[in-house]
């Protein structure tokens, strides 16, 4: 029993050490102002969009989708160089790409980059915030604007089809909730369940 419990301690600490992405994007006057993600290697993802909220929107990153992002960092050499153009382009919010693991990290900001691999590494996380995004809008439309649940599963659609979303299971608890509630129309109820279905058809078997 006591090997037990020391083997149980020895994984819970190895889990605490072990890599983590973090991303934010400051950009004064935009909506929102602030966003920050962080991703372990399990895939669980962290969407806040201020630095002390203590509440995180939580979802997790299929395999397949965490090995991408991680292998981009891995090309970007955990950020231990530069990656900001240095050209004199229009501001975009200044963003952050942080490797952290134990008591390492390595930590670089830019506005605007040409490398490649910091380019998809950044769309990767932009793909991240739009699908928190996505879920925090059909969720409150759901809870408080019945009539606007329409607009926000048709956004959610739009984004699904242009491969703009990670984590897609994520939405299938409000997407059930909706098919499942007559309360809402009928056109919500039937919207909900192609995107549900859609989704559903392309996890893995």
């Amino acid at each position: 029993m006591k090997w037990s419990f020391v083997l149980i301690l020895a994984s819970s600490l190895g889990a605490a050490g072990g890599p983590r992405l973090f991303y934010s994007k400051s950009f004064p006057g935009s909506v929102p102002a602030y966003i920050q993600i962080t991703l372990d290697k399990s895939g669980v993802t962290e969407y806040r969009e201020a630095p002390d909220d203590d509440n995180p929107l939580k979802f997790t990153l299929r395999e397949a989708e965490v090995n991408e992002v991680y292998g981009l960092a891995d090309k970007l050499d955990y950020f231990r160089r530069p990656v900001d153009s240095g050209l004199k382009v229009a501001f975009m919010g200044t963003k952050t790409f942080r490797w952290e693991q134990g008591g390492e990290k390595h930590e670089v900001r830019f506005n605007y980059s040409e490398d490649l691999s910091a380019r998809a590494l950044w769309d990767w996380f932009e793909r991240m915030t739009e699908s928190a995004q996505h879920r925090i809008d059909l969720e409150r439309a759901a809870k408080y604007d019945r009539l606007g649940v329409v607009k926000a599963l048709n956004l959610l659609w739009s984004a699904l089809d242009r491969k703009r979303l990670v984590g897609v299971e994520q939405y299938l608890p409000v997407l059930d909730r909706i098919v499942k509630n007559e309360t809402y129309m009928h056109t919500a109820r039937a919207r909900a369940a192609e995107i549900a279905d859609t989704i559903r058809a392309s996890l893995p078997h």
